[in-house]
C-alpha cells in the first residue's frame, strides 16, 4: 500500500495543479465498508489514468456488493461507471451509468461540443442543455484531485443518469476517524431544500489526494447509506 500526499495547500483549500500534475497517479483502488438502515455491504472503486502527449484521461469504477443479512434483501451488485478526461477545471467526463443487476443501466453521455447531455433511463431518453462543469456523482467524488475547492461552497450540476439537478455544498474542515488511521479533511454538506429527505456528505483527505474517504447519503428510495474507507492503494508508472 504506497501513500503519497497531496502538494501542500494554497491558501486555505486550494492548490496548484500545474504543480501538482507531475503526481498524478495512474491506478488508484479504494475499498470502503458499507453500513444502510438494513444491513451492511463492501465497495471497491477503481480509478484509471492515462498519461498522454494529448493529455490526460480517467475511468471510474465502482462495485457495491452487499453482505450477511443484507445480501438476502439486495442479492444484486451495483455498478457505477465514469470516464472522460482531466481539465485544469477538473473532471469532464463523457460517458457514465449506473447498473443494477440485470436492469437496464442508467446512462448519461455529455456532448461539450454541442453542449447536451442524453440521459437513458427506464427505456425513455431525453436530450438536455448540458450546463458548463456537470458531473456525474462518481467524478464528483474524485473531481478535487484535480482543481482547487473554493472557500466556502462549491456549486454543481450533477447528474445520476436519469435526471440533472443543480447541486451546492457547503465547505467545512474536519480531523475523520477510519479504520485506517485518522485523516485531515475537507467536507462537502450538500444544502437540501427543507422538504427533501436526500441527503449527502463527502469527506476528502487533504493529505492523500483529495480522495473521497467517506460518504453518508440518503437515497431518493430512502435508503441511508454509510461508506468509510477501509483501504487505499495508490500505484504510478511512467507513461506509456
Amino acid at each position: 500500500m504506497k501513500f503519497i500526499p497531496a502538494v501542500l495547500l494554497i491558501g486555505i483549500l486550494s492548490f496548484s495543479v500545474s504543480v501538482y500534475a507531475t503526481d498524478i497517479p495512474s491506478r488508484i483502488e479504494i475499498n470502503y465498508a458499507v453500513t444502510t438502515d438494513i444491513g451492511e455491504g463492501e465497495i471497491n472503486e477503481v480509478m484509471e489514468i492515462k498519461h498522454t502527449d494529448e493529455g490526460n484521461s480517467y475511468s471510474i469504477n465502482s462495485e457495491a456488493q452487499a453482505t450477511g443479512i443484507f445480501k438476502l434483501l439486495e442479492p444484486n451488485r451495483i455498478m457505477r461507471h465514469s470516464e472522460g478526461i482531466i481539465t485544469e477545471g477538473g473532471l469532464k467526463p463523457t460517458r457514465a451509468y449506473e447498473k443494477r443487476g440485470k436492469k437496464a443501466p442508467s446512462l448519461a453521455i455529455f456532448d461539450w461540443n454541442n453542449h447536451t447531455i442524453t440521459l437513458s433511463h427506464e427505456k425513455r431518453e431525453v436530450q438536455e442543455k448540458l450546463p458548463k462543469d456537470t458531473l456525474d456523482r462518481l467524478s464528483l467524488s474524485y473531481n478535487f484531485m484535480f482543481t482547487p475547492l473554493p472557500k466556502h461552497q462549491v456549486e454543481r450540476h450533477i447528474t445520476n443518469g436519469h435526471s440533472l439537478v443543480l447541486s451546492r455544498y457547503a465547505i467545512t474542515k474536519e480531523t475523520l476517524k477510519t479504520p485506517i488511521g485518522k485523516m485531515k479533511t475537507i467536507v462537502l454538506t450538500r444544502q437540501e431544500d427543507k422538504n427533501s429527505k436526500l441527503k449527502r456528505i463527502v469527506w476528502l483527505a487533504l493529505n492523500n489526494h483529495m480522495l473521497p474517504v467517506r460518504i453518508v447519503s440518503t437515497e431518493e428510495n430512502g435508503r441511508e447509506i454509510d461508506k468509510i474507507v477501509t483501504g487505499i492503494n495508490i500505484s504510478y508508472k511512467a507513461d506509456q
